[in-house]
Formats: structure tokens, C-alpha cells, sequence
């Protein structure tokens, strides 16, 4: 116990000194690219680095939703919106072509763009875990492939792949999801490891849960009404889920700072040690919940509903919180997500 009291308060030592010495990037003037950027944590992002200074490019599948944040970005900052299916590598070089003929090189990448798939794993078919690693996995290594070279022979250049709590713990009823996300903390980190001799920087971010709105457009399967009610509950639950303003803001300052990682929220960061220090015990904790309290399968089944679909029973109480951000966050545009 002492050994590891004493190696605690050593990365703890190690940790502050990285905080006080490490020198803070400058974004103003910077051109960024944030991929799912017109809503929700990419949004969110967006308006911290408009406020820095940076000149932005954000992309996004839906164009009334980059219509929405367009027209409250480029009021603070130069931004380019462009209408992106980033699972197609032809789509992401087109964008970052676009990127560079507005406001040049890209100094910063937010690789953000994501969706949320929920059911048990006996709904869930091959088509959801291609459609999860396109998203998360191919996507963000399409946009890494496009600027890495260019950022090499800069010599200069900062990434943040946003993954997810659920990239480093497996999550039930979430398979798909988490396997994609596991994905992308394994090439964020070993980017790093690769580039750092480059000059580029890349911070890898695992928020647990965060009140973006994102419930409404996550996609059920199964019992959905019933999925959604204990996934939209964990969202709006104080003191579990976090402010996503104040994630946003900390993802900014870890790019800054040059951090490895970030993993957002005590909660998170918690359940990420237990499942380091203790991997059967959390294991069958998680084993417990999926067969006690989760949903059976059952419902709609293979079919998938998205959040906004799903409300049923579910008290408008239990989910205030998601539903406020949901409105300040450009995530009420269901329909053409």
C-alpha cells in the first residue's frame, strides 16, 4: 500500500508540474478544424476557441444545423461552414481542401464528429459496429492522414481526437460504441508517440457523461423507450454528468497545455482507476447491471429510434437538464441529424 501511495503522490507531483511549467498554446489567429462542430460538445468548442481568437472551420452532415451555428459563430470569429459526411474519405479531403482555401494551413484539428448507438448486444447487428468505427475510428484517421503531413513539414500542429469514458471502460448496452471508441484512444495515443519528434502535439479526451443534448439524437434499439430512459437519466443526473461548457472549456486548455489525456469529471475519473487497479471486480459489477437493471431485449428490436423518438413515460424531471442544453446547444434539429 505504501508503494502505491508513493507512486500516487508522485504522478500527483509529476501532474502540478505539468500544469505550472508546460507553456500554453496561443489560438488566436490559428486556423481550427472541428469536425461536428455545429452542435453539442463540438459547438461548445467552437465557442470557446472563437473567443480565443481562432479563425474556425467546422463541418457537419446536416446544413441546418451549420446554417444555425454559422450564423452564431461568424459573428465572433471567421468561420467557414462545410457540409461533411466525414465516414467518407473523399468528403474529408474536399473539406480540408475548402479549410485551406479560406484561412490556409490548419493549425488545429478537433476531431468531435460521433453518434451514440444504445441497445443490448442480441439487437445489434454487424452494420451498427461498420457504422460506429466509420464514424469514430476511419473519420478521425481520414482528417489525421489529411493534415499530419502538412503539420510534419510545419513542424508545428496540435489534435485532440475526443473519445470517450466508454473508450476506456466497456460500457453494456453500448458495444458498438465503446469497441469504436476504444479504437480511437489506441490511435490517438500511439499519434502522439509518433508525432511528438514532428513537433505535433496530440491530446487525446475521454469525457464521461456530459449534458450536451446529445440524448435526442442517440439512436435506441430493443426496448427503446426504456433504454432511453436510463440513458437520458444518466445525462441530466447532478453530480454524475458534467456541465458541457465547463468540458468544453477544459478540452481547450488540455490542447493548450499539450496534455496526453484528459478524462472529464470525478466520476469518470474514478471508475477508470477502479477498472485499472480492479478489472474483475468492475467487470462484474458492469455484468451485474446489465442483467438486473438494464433493459431485455425485446421492443423494436433490430430497429433503431432515435432519442427524441423515445421519450414514452419517461418524466419531463428526470431529463430537464439534457433537454436545457439540448436548446442552447443546437441539438433540437432531429430530424435532419
Amino acid at each position: 500500500m505504501r508503494l502505491l501511495e508513493t507512486a500516487l503522490l508522485g504522478l500527483g507531483a509529476y501532474a502540478a508540474y505539468r500544469w505550472l511549467a508546460t507553456p500554453t498554446y496561443d489560438f488566436n489567429g490559428k486556423h481550427v478544424l472541428i469536425t461536428g462542430g455545429a452542435r453539442g460538445l463540438g459547438l461548445l468548442i467552437a465557442r470557446e476557441l472563437a473567443g480565443k481568437g481562432a479563425k474556425l472551420t467546422i463541418c457537419a452532415r446536416s446544413t441546418d444545423d451549420l446554417d444555425g451555428a454559422l450564423a452564431e459563430l461568424s459573428p465572433r470569429a471567421p468561420t467557414l461552414a462545410v457540409p461533411c459526411d466525414v465516414t467518407d474519405q473523399r468528403q474529408v479531403d474536399d473539406l480540408i481542401a475548402q479549410a485551406r482555401g479560406r484561412f490556409g494551413p490548419i493549425d488545429v484539428l478537433v476531431n468531435n464528429a460521433g453518434i451514440i448507438g444504445v441497445g443490448p448486444m442480441e439487437e445489434m447487428r454487424l452494420e451498427d459496429f461498420d457504422l460506429a468505427m466509420k464514424t469514430h475510428f476511419w473519420a478521425a484517421l481520414y482528417t489525421c492522414l489529411a493534415v499530419v503531413p502538412e503539420m510534419q513539414r510545419r513542424r508545428t500542429g496540435r489534435i485532440v481526437n475526443i473519445s470517450s469514458l466508454g473508450g476506456k471502460i466497456a460500457v453494456p448496452h453500448m458495444l458498438a460504441y465503446t469497441a469504436s471508441k476504444f479504437a480511437v484512444t489506441g490511435l490517438s495515443h500511439g499519434l502522439r508517440q509518433e508525432l511528438a519528434e514532428d513537433g505535433v502535439v496530440v491530446t487525446t479526451v475521454c469525457p464521461g457523461v456530459m449534458r450536451t443534448g446529445s440524448h435526442l439524437h442517440a439512436e435506441f434499439k430493443g426496448r427503446n423507450e426504456e433504454e432511453y430512459r436510463w440513458f437520458a437519466t444518466a445525462a441530466g443526473f447532478p453530480g454524475f454528468s458534467v456541465n458541457a461548457t465547463s468540458a468544453a472549456r477544459a478540452i481547450v486548455a488540455a490542447c493548450a497545455r499539450g496534455d496526453a489525456e484528459l478524462i472529464i469529471s470525478l466520476p469518470a475519473r474514478v471508475a477508470v482507476m477502479l477498472q485499472t487497479l480492479m478489472p474483475g471486480w468492475f467487470d462484474e459489477l458492469n455484468a451485474l447491471i446489465n442483467r438486473f437493471i438494464l433493459p431485455e431485449p425485446g421492443g423494436i428490436g433490430t430497429a433503431r429510434a432515435k432519442g427524441a423518438e423515445s421519450r414514452g413515460a419517461t418524466p419531463s424531471l428526470l431529463t430537464a437538464l439534457p433537454d436545457q442544453a439540448a436548446r442552447e446547444n443546437n441539438e433540437m434539429n432531429v430530424a435532419h441529424a
